[in-house]
């Protein structure tokens, strides 16, 4: 089997370091990360320069770039063999609800997933970082199944692990993404030259949490699942939208 490994926090980050470790047991794995954190990049490709790939003595490759050009140049040039699955992360903090939008760590898996490869992203649901054993445990489950049972059509799974021992999770739930209030306000901040700067505020708190979504499962202390799609189209506002133009 051959293992894409990319995340968002870097080449540099622990999360992928061991998960690429622990995934050799099923594989032959290869890394391409970014060079720099790149949280929040979302799906952004790099189309106003070109990029450069090095190698780092550990022989991951790290890209000047987003999380999307990694596993884009992965896949289109820069290996000779097509991978079986990629797996993103392990994300140091969650990916729920609406920060699946702005997540690099599910924009790794939804290139792979968008250049028809099985993909999972893979977050600790902590900032604390305490048990990314419990974490890599997971995706190493996932990655076994779908080796063994595979999905049999293209497939993108958003996964969160609560920081906890493996021996503390109360099992898996498939769920949906939840919702978050709207973000909290931006931080005015004065710079030496006497301009004024802002710091995007954090994300809201959790609005739509109950059973089934994502943010109630991890908060239970189980593992969320979440299988996404990309087709953003209201198709319950489409006959809305016809007759409003005809208006």
């Amino acid at each position: 089997m051959r293992i894409l490994v990319s995340n968002d926090d870097g080449y540099f980050a622990p999360g992928i370091t061991l998960l690429a470790e622990a995934l050799k047991a099923l594989g032959e794995v290869t890394v391409v990360a970014p060079e720099r954190d790149r949280s929040g990049a979302s799906n952004s490709l790099t189309l106003d320069r070109p990029l450069s790939v090095r190698r780092a003595a550990n022989g991951f490759f790290f890209v000047n770039g987003t999380p999307t050009d990694c596993v884009h140049l992965a896949v289109t040039g820069l290996l000779d063999f097509v991978p079986d699955v990629v797996v993103s992360g392990v994300n140091f903090g969650a990916n729920m609800g609406d920060d699946t939008i702005y997540s690099g760590t599910v924009a790794a898996a939804t290139e792979g997933f968008l250049l028809g490869i099985p993909s999972i992203a893979v977050s600790l649901a902590s900032k604390e970082g305490r048990h990314f054993e419990a974490a890599i445990g997971i995706a190493l489950q996932m990655v076994e199944r779908l080796r063994r049972a595979p999905f049999g059509e293209p497939v993108l799974l958003n996964v969160n692990v609560p920081d906890r021992a493996s021996r503390e999770l109360k099992g898996t739930e498939v769920t949906r993404l939840g919702r978050r209030h709207k973000a909290e306000p931006v931080v005015k901040i004065a710079t030496p030259r006497g301009e004024t700067a802002y710091w995007i505020g954090p994300a809201g708190g959790a609005a739509d949490a109950g059973p089934g979504t994502d943010f109630h499962a991890v908060e239970q202390g189980r593992v969320s699942v979440t299988p996404l799609r990309l087709d953003l189209t209201h198709h319950a506002q489409l006959e809305r939208t016809r007759a409003w133009l005809a208006e």
